[in-house]
Parts: C-alpha cells; structure tokens; sequence
C-alpha cells in the first residue's frame, strides 16, 4: 500500500472508528516507550550485578589471603607462646640432636625488635651429611619456637667431598620481659 491509499482509508473510516485506531496507535507507542524504559533499566541493573559481582570476587580475593595471614599469624602466636625465657639457640640447636664431627656456638647480638628480644648465634658445624644439613635447618625454622636463619654458609669438604660444613646464623625471637619495651 503507499502512502495516498492508507491516507484515503484513514478519510474513508467514520470517526469512531478513527478515534480506536488513534487510541490503539497510541497505546501501542505507550508500550514501545515502556518496553524502552524497561530495557534501559534492564542493562543498569545488569552492569550494576556485574560490578557488584567483581567486587565479590575481589573480596573472596581479600579473604583468603587474609585467612592465610590470619592463621601465619597465629602460628607465629602459638610459636611464642611455646618460647620459654630460659630458652636459647645452643639450647635449640642441642635438642635438635644433630651434631656433625665438631660444633661451635657463638652467641652475636640480635637486632632490636620492638617488643620482643632477638637472642642470635653463630652456629658452627663440620662434618655433616647433606640430609643432616637439610634437617637441620628444616627443624630450626619450622620448629616450635620462632627461630629464623639468617645466614647460612653451606661448605663441601676438601677431605670428604660427602660432608659439609655448616656456618649458621640463627635468631631466637622471644616475648620482652614485662617491663621492658
């Protein structure tokens, strides 16, 4: 149909019948304008979701890792709490039972720590196998006490290249005394 016939059909009807053709384009404009809106605030709340969404994900991100430092924390805790104050790194080194052919312990000075008191040694051992080496330091860090390695020098043996000789510098972290800080 073009655009002379419809007019000449829209002049041919009587006028009831144009005024339900006129309503019936007008609510059919009014759903289009309300299908619009509709879409439109469809897609707000859809990138909206999206957004909020991601910000679960960074906070599922957030809680893990501070889950994982919550409980390294409260290893660290339990750790302290284990030290006692007459404990020591010769001490330590001696309950953990591995002594190489000759075995020095030195005591050097710690660093300040507020709150705390670092007792530190030079540890000096010869003659050790690989695998006592390996545990030795293995048990000194993930021990009971708080105890960290600082340095470690690490010599194979001229005379017995199957032994090696340790040069540890280890730290005991203890709680300060009461009145100290």
């Amino acid at each position: 149909m073009s655009r002379e016939e419809i007019i000449n059909a829209l002049q041919g009807l009587d006028s009831r019948s144009r005024q339900r053709l006129g309503i019936a384009v007008a609510v059919v404009l009014a759903v289009i304008v309300a299908v619009s809106a509709m879409n439109g605030k469809i897609k707000a709340l859809e990138r909206k979701r999206a957004a909020r969404e991601a910000d679960i994900a960074e906070m599922m991100q957030l809680k893990l890792r501070y889950q994982s430092a919550s409980a390294g924390a409260e290893r660290l805790a339990n750790r302290l709490l284990a030290t006692k104050p007459d404990d020591s790194p010769a001490k330590i080194v001696e309950e953990i039972g591995i002594k190489g052919r000759s075995s020095q312990i030195k005591p050097v000075k710690g660093e300040e720590i507020p709150g705390y008191v670092e007792d530190a040694a030079e540890v000096r051992m010869e003659g050790l196998s690989a695998n006592e080496a390996v545990n030795l330091i293995h048990r000194l860090e993930k021990g009971a006490r708080p105890v960290t390695v600082k340095k470690a020098l690490i010599k194979q043996r001229f005379d017995d290249p199957a032994k090696l000789d340790l040069a540890l510098t280890i730290a005991l972290i203890k709680p300060a005394p009461a009145g100290t800080k």
